[in-house]
C-alpha cells in the first residue's frame, strides 16, 4: 500500500535492499586465508579447533569478543524507518 509516487512493494524493496547490503558487509568482513597460530593483538594461542572452524582467524576469543562489542556499539543501522529517525 504504497502511496504518492512510490510504486507498490517500494517499501519491501527497500528493506530488502537494506538487508542485503548488511550481509555483503558481514561477509566481506570474514577472514580468509591461513589462520594463525597466535592472536595477533595479545599473542595468546589460538585452539586448533578454532582455526578449523573459522578459517582465516588472525584474533583469540577474548580479542575477537572485544572487537565484536565496539562493532555493536558503532552500528548505525535505522530499524524504525522513520523521518525521525532519520534525522537523528
Amino acid at each position: 500500500m504504497a502511496g504518492g509516487f512510490a510504486k507498490d512493494g517500494a517499501v519491501q524493496d527497500q528493506i530488502d535492499a537494506t538487508v542485503e547490503d548488511a550481509v555483503k558487509h558481514a561477509r566481506s568482513q570474514l577472514p580468509r586465508g591461513n589462520s594463525l597460530t597466535h592472536c595477533e593483538e595479545c599473542d595468546a594461542a589460538i585452539p586448533e579447533a578454532r582455526r578449523e572452524a573459522v578459517p582465516g582467524v588472525r584474533l583469540c576469543v577474548k580479542c575477537q569478543s572485544g572487537h565484536d562489542d565496539e562493532a555493536k556499539l558503532s552500528g548505525s543501522i535505522n530499524r524504525r524507518g522513520s523521518k525521525d529517525s532519520q534525522l537523528r
